[in-house]
């Protein structure tokens, strides 16, 4: 049979286009039923007190239900699991964080590669740590600690949440790029009580759990992590001042399986754009200590990427092993 030229074109296009009809009407009625986030850490904490956030401002936009699912654990890495083994459909999302890029290095017996297995969907927030001493120790700067610690190598101790933890990499990232020796200590709960107490000297903390005692006098902020100054802490530097480039804050965003058709992807982008900036939503985040990043999906990409990256040569530098 001869087919005109005309007639060949229209039937190739159809052929092409053809495949691709059922995931268009798929993310035109998106969604259809309720969806979940599955989030690494345990309930009541501030990520899934975020999910909770984010979700119902999603499930107002999208007239659907979005389940917050705590699947805690393997320092987020079962969460993890779970979302890229599911379907990639939209309808189960992962709440993606800074133990998923410094996984990537630290748990070599992962099943799933974070980069290649999760599609970035949008960034929520940021969260800034706070380098604070106890006010017995002399240094009353970053740059008088810097001094001690070169001074005196191996005598000032600093805490975290365990190998591995944010809370250490920020610290093995500072100790790198100010070239000193400060002794790591490792707790599996709260270190806060010994840095009152002068156990420890110094350690990173989240600044929304540290405020208080900042303000109070019981605790001196020397410095915060973010890249600039904070509107709430004005007078307290960033660590970039001393140390140019530091920046290491916490940071919440969303991520689905790869795969997730990118209708569906850019539909809860756009939404979870809209709800950060809704001036509510903005509130009851910086309520739990959060600054809203929105980023775009390309923008977000390439954090996760530089992320990763950068606690991967902090986590061989330094040596740092599974507890």
């Amino acid at each position: 049979m001869n087919l005109s030229r005309h007639t060949f074109l229209r039937l190739a296009t159809a052929a092409a286009v053809a495949p691709a009809l059922p995931r268009i009407a798929a993310a035109q009625t998106y969604p259809s039923r309720p969806v979940r986030i599955v989030v690494g850490l345990p309930a009541g904490g501030g990520a899934d007190l975020v999910a909770r956030l984010v979700g119902q401002a999603l499930a107002q936009r999208f007239g659907q239900q979005f389940v917050v699912e705590d699947r805690p654990g393997a320092g987020a890495s079962i969460a993890t699991e779970v979302v890229v083994k599911a379907a990639a459909d939209g309808y189960t999302l992962l709440l993606a964080m800074p133990a998923n890029t410094v996984n990537a290095t630290l748990q070599t017996n992962l099943n799933f590669d974070f980069i290649r297995d999760i599609a970035p969907v949008a960034m929520i927030c940021a969260l800034p740590f706070v380098l604070l001493a106890n006010p017995s120790i002399p240094a009353q700067s970053v740059a008088e600690l810097i001094a001690d610690a070169k001074a005196h190598p191996g005598t000032i101790n600093y805490g975290s949440r365990g190998n591995g933890t944010l809370t250490h990499v920020v610290a093995e990232l500072f100790k790198m790029m100010a070239g000193i020796d400060i002794v790591h200590v490792p707790y599996r709960g709260d270190y806060l009580p010994d840095l009152l107490g002068g156990r420890l000297q110094v350690a990173f903390f989240a600044l929304a759990d540290s405020s208080d005692y900042i303000r109070s006098g019981k605790l001196r902020a020397l410095a915060v992590t973010s890249a600039n100054r904070l509107a709430d802490f004005p007078d307290v530097p960033a660590m970039a001042e001393f140390l140019p480039g530091y920046e290491a804050s916490g940071w919440l965003g969303v991520g689905a399986p790869k795969g997730t058709p990118a209708a569906v992807v850019e539909a809860l982008h756009d939404r979870i754009n809209a709800a950060v900036a809704d001036p509510d939503v903005t509130a009851r985040l910086a309520a739990l200590g959060f600054q809203p990043t929105p980023m775009s999906i390309a923008e977000f990409t390439q954090f996760i990427a530089a992320d990763t990256d950068k606690w991967a040569k902090v986590i061989r530098a330094a040596g740092i092993q599974m507890e």
